[in-house]
């Protein structure tokens, strides 16, 4: 990206977080749909990308069913940015009322047990706002990493944001990132991780939805570093104005194996967990880039 690509992208950013906030929310909505609707009808290669893995997701499907999902996943991508771009400006009882998640006892034991908790999730629906509910109505401050932009001034605008709804931002670069989740954790406290892509080398590979790729192994080595609960979580909306969730039970590490073939049996639970709440809501994934390692170029790698 050139720098007047970036400079572009930065300001287009500073325009949603600035103008959309102010947005009444039916106007937001409308918005969201409109530009969703917009792109869909366009056809880049995010929304071509979006319906292939939908293909993955849902292979019965007719190619109108596949456009209908297409169609359903970029508004609700944009439901996903236009409350992004409001949630600094809710207020906490909007937060708390804002987000319902299934079997949250599972969240809350582990947080009471002082073990440490890891919630490990996928791109669906809007993990930030469930975020933002976890600091409010939980009362439960967490950590996160975030990857570093381009340009570095959008990364600072996305720390800033997530730090200003309760969250503690580290660099997924530098290396120094594992070390304070585990110290995290081994403190009692609460880990965030958005886990369901990593097709670089380190990323460890797994069976999704029957065909190979590659998910972090943050996740399974953080657990069994710290022996902290590691929990998925899946997220998805309905018709309603309030996100939905589950909070899926614990995944265990086995008690055989070297820490490479835990990590993998943790990291294929993780994947299975994933897959049973895309199955259910795929229009709420919003994965837009490659992800199953035969759709990667040998000569580029991921992108």
């Amino acid at each position: 990206m050139s720098s007047a690509q970036e400079r572009l992208t930065d300001a287009l950013y500073g325009l949603g977080w600035g103008a959309v906030k102010k947005l009444p929310e039916p106007a937001a909505v409308r918005l969201g749909r409109t530009v969703a609707d917009l792109a869909w009808k366009r056809r880049g290669k995010g929304v071509q990308r979006l319906e292939s893995n939908y293909a993955r997701v849902v292979p019965d499907a007719s190619p109108e069913r596949l456009a209908e999902l297409s169609r359903a996943g970029m508004r609700s991508y944009l439901r996903y940015w236009m409350e992004s771009f409001r949630l600094p400006a809710w207020s906490a009882e909007r937060i708390r009322t804002g987000f319902e998640p299934k079997d949250v006892h599972h969240l809350t034991d582990g947080i009471a047990s002082d073990r440490g908790v890891i919630l490990a999730l996928p791109h669906m629906a809007n993990w930030d706002l469930a975020g933002a509910w976890v600091t409010t109505k939980l009362e439960t401050p967490f950590t996160t990493v975030a990857e570093r932009l381009k340009p570095e001034t959008l990364y600072d605008r996305f720390v800033a944001y997530r730090e200003g709804l309760g969250m503690e931002v580290l660099p997924h670069s530098g290396g120094t990132a594992f070390g304070t989740l585990a110290r995290r954790l081994r403190d009692g406290g609460l880990v965030c991780l958005v886990a369901e892509r990593d097709l670089s080398a380190s990323g460890v590979e797994v069976k999704f939805f029957g065909e190979p790729t590659r998910m972090p192994a943050g996740p399974a080595l953080l657990a069994q570093q710290t022996g902290a609960l590691l929990l998925p979580v899946t997220l998805w909306y309905d018709d309603s104005p309030v996100m939905k969730g589950r909070v899926h039970p614990p995944v265990e590490v086995p008690e055989s194996g070297d820490r490479a073939e835990k990590t993998s049996v943790i990291t294929q639970a993780l994947a299975d967990a994933f897959a049973t709440g895309i199955a259910d809501h795929p229009e709420d994934w919003h994965m837009l880039q490659r992800l199953w390692l035969a759709d990667l170029d040998p000569t580029k790698g991921p992108s």
